[in-house]
């Protein structure tokens, strides 16, 4: 697993102040695709204003048409509800999931909390049967930890 390679030039790409936040987060998922070989799709989501509903941000791979998701409705939606990580280890056995491409095969969603409010997520798309474990869940939840800094930051 490269997460702890990662997360080096994941911190160094977070203090560049001169890129803006939405070109930041675009290279951490340019990043995570390209270092991860089960990462096929990686995004992030946060709440659009005070709707319930998510607005896509930046995000490496395919282009996707769920760039808006309303809360409760396929996994990210469901995250946006529960504030709990969701692993899918097969997207098949989900009733409640949004098909973003016909090779997806399992998906992975991390809640982003600043100061106790869930106001995004992180979303991996695998086209690998069931590739994700506790390290993955650990090392989004850093991700995610380190992008909420930026967020907060004047």
């Amino acid at each position: 697993m490269p997460f702890q390679k990662l997360k080096p030039q994941i911190k160094a790409i977070l203090k560049t102040g001169e890129s803006s936040v939405e070109l930041r987060l675009l290279k951490i998922c340019e990043l995570l695709k390209e270092n991860i070989s089960y990462y096929n799709w990686v995004g992030f989501y946060f709440k659009n204003g005070d709707k319930e509903e998510l607005k896509l941000s930046s995000y490496a791979g395919e282009p996707t048409d769920h760039t808006i998701i309303p809360f409760g409705k396929g996994i990210c939606g469901q995250v946006a509800v529960s504030n709990k990580n969701f692993v899918v280890a097969d997207v098949k056995a989900q009733d409640n999931y949004i098909a973003c491409s016909i090779n997806v095969k399992a998906e992975i969603v991390v809640p982003l909390f600043i100061d106790g409010e869930n106001v995004g997520q992180i979303d991996i798309d695998s086209n690998t049967p069931d590739p994700f474990t506790q390290d993955d869940e650990r090392f989004l939840e850093w991700v995610n930890e380190q992008v909420a800094e930026v967020l907060t930051a004047p």
